[in-house]
């Protein structure tokens, strides 16, 4: 059944229902101008990655300012984008199986579609596909410049593929899908910047290989928030990917920029508003935003503008905030900020955004509520 809001147009903060997943739209409009200006001076494209918002409310905003279109990670993710009206999309995963073919294909009749391959027979199934559909459909061969995850291996084996998809009727090749997931939560700027300098050598290799067949890569796309300079900066990629620049994460908080300082480009934009709902003891609250409203596969949450306070042991309900750190005393009824120890898996954990403006201005408003429109697409 769905759920109504947690809150209506115009209403103060403090009568936002809890938990509830919050937009400082302030700080999430800045995030995109920074970006958007990031790419412009680099000679670069912009395509963010939508498993992040889920949202073709924030994907406008990102096309907006002068994204090409998005990234999804799901067939089903990229038919909510499109239907919110992104008419640009690619698939940076690999598709198996006969049903979501058939979607991928279907979607290409409706907008720009892209996908990734690895294998022989990823080829041949999208060909089929896309005849049955009548379709074209952009091609990008992935090579695994690092993740050990999915990808060809660079070189001869990923030009054998883009030759395949040449070959193909109903599918054009579009060039290399080369993204590093695991060099993004690298702390160190040193640790990033190396492993980013190998992906580019891999990438280099393939071009060469490419180019012996009379190939080339049109694109080269990959990147996230974490190397996403490294990737700009390279003479290589062409195409950025990054997804969590919109909104970061407590995870992304613990990154160290070059100079040994925090990861402090993007602001916290997004954050899980939780209700104290019991105070046990002088040292200890409970609040009503446990593992149903917030992920912690990269971490528990941070409370927002709360030194000394610390949030852990979530139930499936609960969450624990241990004051003992700080002369912070809470009651029954305050309102607490958490920074999401991972942004994508949280959001997908909600209904509803709700944006909010001057949240440092102490009398923050609702001025929007966008619906998580992809969430749950998992197919």
């Amino acid at each position: 059944m769905p759920q109504p809001p947690p809150a209506v147009v115009g209403a103060a903060l403090c009568d936002v229902d809890t938990p509830a997943l919050l937009i400082d739209l302030d700080a999430f409009e800045r995030n995109l101008q920074r970006m958007a200006g990031f790419v412009r001076a680099a000679g670069v494209r912009l395509r963010p990655h939508a498993k992040t918002h889920k949202s073709p409310d924030v994907a406008a905003r990102q096309v907006a300012q002068g994204a090409v279109g998005v990234c999804c990670q799901k067939v089903s993710e990229a038919e909510v984008m499109v239907a919110g009206g992104i008419a640009d999309v690619l698939v940076t995963n690999e598709v198996a199986g006969r049903a979501k073919l058939a979607r991928l294909a279907a979607l290409a009749r409706r907008a720009r579609v892209g996908v990734c391959v690895d294998d022989a027979r990823s080829v041949a199934e999208l060909e089929e596909a896309a005849a049955a559909e009548k379709a074209r459909i952009d091609v990008l061969v992935e090579i695994d410049v690092g993740s050990r995850r999915c990808g060809a291996p660079p070189g001869e084996p990923a030009v054998r593929l883009a030759e395949a998809v040449a070959r193909s009727r109903h599918l054009r090749f579009a060039g290399l899908q080369a993204y590093y997931g695991s060099a993004q939560h690298m702390r160190e700027a040193a640790e990033r910047r190396a492993a980013i300098a190998r992906a580019v050598e891999h990438v280099k290799e393939t071009q060469r290989a490419l180019a012996e067949v009379g190939l080339a890569a049109e694109s080269v796309t990959g990147a996230g928030t974490g190397t996403y300079e490294n990737e700009a900066a390279s003479g290589v990629y062409t195409e950025l990917q990054a997804g969590s620049y919109v909104f970061m994460d407590a995870d992304y908080a613990r990154n160290k920029r070059a100079d040994g300082g925090p990861f402090d480009t993007f602001e916290h934009a997004l954050f899980v508003y939780a209700t104290v709902m019991s105070v046990p003891g002088p040292e200890r609250a409970v609040v009503d935003a446990g593992l149903k409203a917030l992920a912690v596969d990269s971490g528990m949450p941070l409370p927002r503008a709360m030194p000394g306070v610390a949030y852990h042991r979530p139930s499936d309900e609960h969450g624990i905030l241990d004051l003992g750190g700080s002369n912070r005393r809470l009651a029954r009824g305050d309102k607490v900020l958490l920074v999401p120890g991972h942004c994508d898996p949280t959001v997908n954990l909600h209904d509803w955004y709700v944006g909010v403006r001057g949240l440092d201005g102490g009398a923050a408003r609702v001025e929007c509520v966008w619906p998580v429109a992809a969430r749950g697409a998992v197919f």
